[in-house]
């Protein structure tokens, strides 16, 4: 991923620009009352299980009742955007949907048939539901690189897509959106 300071997002500059629209939406970190579903994958689970571990703590750091939690394990990540549409489409909703996993690039072409499918079927299941499905199932050229991500830290991706789920989540509540 590549970045630099002109592709950041500036709260002054946006804070500037509220007052030309007669709405603005920001969803938020509060996760009292909401449920949250978290699809893992087993392949290549030593690090799907510290991204697990981190968004776990994150929504419960941001209210989240454990009760509130569902945790459902695949066989790997090309299955998860199955588990995710579960979750969405269940007798009780969830309000988002996580998805945790590591895609690591191999000596085959399995790689990304397998990335760009679950990225597709994550994509899919939110827009077919209405249901925030966060795709945080890392795609790395290495073991390092997948550590890297997942370190027990403010980086770890897993604590990442916990806060994006919570933010998407409610600002479709704030927005009064409508599945």
């Amino acid at each position: 991923m590549t970045s630099s300071d002109e592709t950041l997002y500036d709260q002054a500059t946006a804070d500037a620009l509220r007052d030309r629209a007669g709405t603005n939406l920001v969803g938020g970190h509060d996760g009292r009352g909401l449920r949250i579903g978290i699809a893992c994958g087993r392949f290549n689970g030593g690090i799907t299980l510290r991204l697990l571990d981190a968004a776990l703590a994150t929504l419960r750091e941001c209210g989240v009742d454990t009760a509130d939690i569902i945790v459902a394990w695949a066989p790997g990540a090309f299955e998860l955007p199955l588990l995710a549409r579960g979750f969405a489409m269940s007798a009780r909703p969830v309000d988002a949907v996580i998805t945790l996993g590591a895609v690591i690039r191999g000596d085959t072409g399995h790689y990304d048939v397998v990335a760009g499918e679950c990225a597709r079927g994550v994509q899919d299941v939110q827009l077919m539901t209405g249901v925030p499905v966060v795709f945080g199932v890392l795609t790395t050229n290495t073991v390092a690189q997948a550590l890297e991500r997942s370190l027990p830290d403010d980086t770890n991706k897993g604590r990442e897509s916990a806060l994006t789920a919570l933010e998407m989540a409610t600002i479709l509540r704030e927005g009064s959106f409508s599945r």
